[in-house]
């Protein structure tokens, strides 16, 4: 990830604390999201790995909460109550494949992904209180991929083309969502001394390697 001239502290401080609450918000929708799919999970083993994922979401949330009270952030909500109440009813309605796409390549693993490459221009305390969280999501996203190439296998051969022809476009739909909230992420980004342009190229280069891991 290129980094941009040093940024002043403040507009620095003011980014981090919109990314922080923003990453909060997305983290406890990501625990409700899967408690909510638990009781109509396709076995136990995806039943297990949600109940597990709830757990962690939660310490995520409260690692998060902790750390804004101390870098002193502004902690009201980005996303409001009623945008996410929409979200989490789209969730409720997606059979288990898309589920699994929606939360799994585009929310954990890309999201994740945008938070690894801001990582290394943090600062410390910050940089600590992702740690936890980054080294639990990719257990997450592990789980989630392993679970969506079960899925795929047990469909008819066409089904299954079908499905993983409709993956990028899925991706693209949900990142609009994202977009139509108003928020100026990118801007936040690059206050924190991140070059959006290259965040967004990685961003493709890993959609990209999950889909042929998915396809293999």
């Amino acid at each position: 990830m290129m980094q941009l001239q040093p940024v002043e502290n403040a507009r620095y401080h003011r980014a981090m604390g919109n990314l922080l609450v923003l990453y909060t918000q997305v983290d406890q929708f990501i625990m409700e999201a899967c408690a909510a799919r638990i009781a109509s999970a396709p076995g136990d083993e995806a039943r297990l790995g949600l109940a597990k994922q709830v757990g962690d979401e939660r310490r995520h949330v409260s690692i998060q909460k902790r750390w804004m009270r101390e870098f002193g952030v502004e902690t009201t909500p980005l996303i409001s109550a009623q945008a996410l109440d929409r979200l989490k009813q789209a969730f409720a309605e997606l059979d288990w494949v898309d589920y699994l796409t929606d939360l799994y390549l585009v929310i954990e693993a890309l999201g994740s992904q945008a938070v690894e490459e801001v990582v290394p221009l943090t600062d410390p305390g910050t940089r600590e209180s992702l740690r936890v969280p980054l080294q639990d999501e990719l257990d997450h996203v592990e789980f989630g991929l392993s679970q969506l190439r079960q899925a795929l296998a047990a469909l008819p051969p066409a089904e299954r083309e079908a499905r993983l022809q409709a993956i990028p476009g899925r991706i693209e739909a949900l990142a609009g969502h994202f977009g139509e909230l108003g928020l100026p992420v990118r801007d936040w980004f690059a206050d924190v001394g991140c070059d959006p342009e290259a965040l967004v190229s990685i961003l493709h280069q890993r959609r990209d390697a999950l889909l042929e891991r998915l396809a293999a």
